[in-house]
């Protein structure tokens, strides 16, 4: 069937994003109610179908998120809570657990139970009889209290493998019960796509809507779900930055736009997957960890061109290098400055300051050269994109002198007995024939440094105040010369609403730090100074 076929067939997935529950067991995850609901927000405005926020049973958090959920105003997510069936031997009416689940007054339950008959015997210590009724019981009294019920069979492909008949007889014990969708779970993330294909296959009936959940921990998390896919499931479940228990979940953000674009399947409404970078990012702030540069579309790296090759084959023709246009999911394309990135690279980096710049320009040639030479020096601007711009800027003669550092002195303190160390600086600048000189003291010498740079020049630049050094990285350059070794500084630096990124090598730390900020600080009051043209442009 062609992409456009299933679009006007209406072959949609139905996303189930579980960042809240699953993702937050993963290590070092830990949301705050505030960061609960927060994270929600930003899944209903991306588009998933539902929100699996919690086991309002299991922490006081997760009832006080449940408690607050209502007052979100959510336009295209439904919540649900999610928890076990009702103990062995009780009764569903009068389980604790499932009660908690009806008091979080979420539309959606999701509810778990044993499809492997391993850990009917040896995990709950039962017999699959009463396996079965625990099931049922617990899907029909969620029913009869006017949930959607979502059952996620777990351990589902595990099961299959082990007694293809019993774990088949958990699902229709489920369905008899009214479940409204069917998860089958690669709870221990081991299975490979020809077993997915085959359980799922052996599984599928016409008349219900059956899901996937994986686990990554053999790598084949998104492999499997498409697998589970094409094999006819339309509810797919996953984190969105793919964190989770161990090795996480399926990533979403790297599984929808392959199922979305690639596969013609509709899996979030009309114009949310170009948010999908944008989104997934602010979910992964909130938690506290990083999006993996690499991560396929919507990485920082996912569009990056480095090899002149590459550079120029994208400059021709870009489906020559890109699988995708990078705008659909919200990302940008980067050519990456280095000594093997070629003159096509460079070129189209200059244009952007002069347009009448060309690969054979003399500009280019002369960057080329002089780039070649600072690399084989130990300096590195494919994540300095903001030292490389005023290296093109210092040859077009489009630097000017803001400032000079005629002097500077940096002294760390190390006293014995409980008396924090600490680092002084001083910094003699000159700012169009004036002179200043301020004093700082820091939490090291590059704190230090900075600080008594940005004072003495925020006299004649008062928007330095708002800068301030977000990142700081140092890279040996050749270790053979021990504590003679040149060093690399990367120094990232923001003033609230824009970051950039310099560079500086020496073989003294305190002075490539000093190169990368007196760098930093030129770059925002050029910015800023372009800014302000152009505006007057406008005006």
């Amino acid at each position: 069937m062609s992409n456009d076929t299933r679009r006007e067939a209406g072959n949609s997935i139905e996303i189930l994003d579980t960042t809240l529950r699953d993702g937050a067991q993963g290590e070092g995850i830990s949301f705050s109610v505030r960061d609960k609901l927060a994270v929600a927000e930003a899944l209903d405005e991306l588009g998933a179908a539902w929100i699996e926020a919690g086991n309002p049973g299991s922490n006081p958090k997760d009832m006080e998120f449940f408690r607050l959920a209502g007052g979100l105003r959510l336009q295209n997510a439904r919540l649900c809570a999610f928890g076990p069936t009702r103990k062995k031997g009780g009764a569903a009416a009068a389980d604790s657990g499932l009660q908690d689940l009806l008091s979080a007054e979420t539309p959606g339950v999701v509810i778990f139970g044993k499809s492997w008959d391993l850990h009917v015997t040896e995990v709950l210590r039962t017999d699959p009889e009463e396996n079965l009724a625990m099931i049922a019981e617990t899907i029909a009294f969620l029913k009869s209290r006017g949930r959607f019920v979502i059952y996620d069979a777990e351990h589902f492909f595990d099961g299959w493998a082990a007694n293809p008949r019993y774990a088949l007889s958990t699902i229709t014990a489920a369905l008899d019960a009214g479940a409204d969708r069917i998860a089958l779970c690669d709870t221990n993330g081991g299975s490979f796509p020809d077993r997915i294909t085959q359980a799922v296959t052996d599984t599928i009936r016409a008349g219900i809507t059956l899901g996937i959940h994986t686990h990554n921990d053999a790598d084949m998390a998104s492999a499997n779900t498409v697998a589970a896919v094409r094999a006819g499931c339309r509810h797919v479940q996953g984190t969105l930055a793919g964190f989770g228990e161990r090795c996480g979940n399926v990533c979403l953000a790297a599984l929808i736009p392959s199922l979305q674009i690639k596969l013609g399947f509709r899996c979030l409404p009309e114009g949310r997957l170009s948010r999908l970078t944008e989104l997934t990012r602010k979910v992964a702030e909130i938690a506290n960890v990083a999006v993996p540069d690499n991560m396929p579309y919507v990485g920082a790296h996912a569009f990056s061109h480095k090899a002149g090759m590459h550079t120029d084959g994208i400059l021709k023709a870009p489906g020559s290098f890109e699988h995708i246009d990078p705008a659909l999911v919200g990302n940008d394309r980067r050519f990456l400055v280095s000594e093997v990135g070629g003159r096509s690279v460079i070129a189209e980096r200059a244009r952007k300051i002069e347009p009448s710049i060309t690969r054979d320009h003399p500009v280019t040639e002369a960057l080329a050269a002089k780039l070649k030479s600072l690399e084989a020096s130990g300096w590195a601007f494919e994540s300095a994109d903001a030292g490389f711009e005023l290296l093109i800027r210092r040859e077009l003669g489009r630097c000017p002198p803001l400032f000079r550092i005629s002097a500077y002195r940096v002294v760390s303190e190390h006293p014995t007995g409980e008396t924090i160390a600490c680092s002084h600086a001083w910094a003699k600048v000159w700012v169009e024939g004036k002179e200043e000189i301020a004093a700082a003291e820091g939490d090291g010498p590059v704190n230090a440094l900075d600080k008594a740079l940005r004072r003495a020049l925020t006299r004649f630049y008062p928007e330095l105040e708002r800068v301030r050094l977000s990142d700081y990285k140092v890279r040996v350059i050749d270790g053979k010369d021990a504590t003679a070794a040149q060093v690399r500084v990367l120094i990232e630096s923001t003033d609230g609403s824009a970051s950039w990124s310099t560079v500086g090598v020496s073989a003294d730390i305190i002075d490539a730090s000093r190169a990368a900020l007196v760098d930093a600080i030129e770059y925002k009051l050029i910015r800023d100074i372009e800014r302000q043209k152009a505006a007057a442009r406008v005006l």
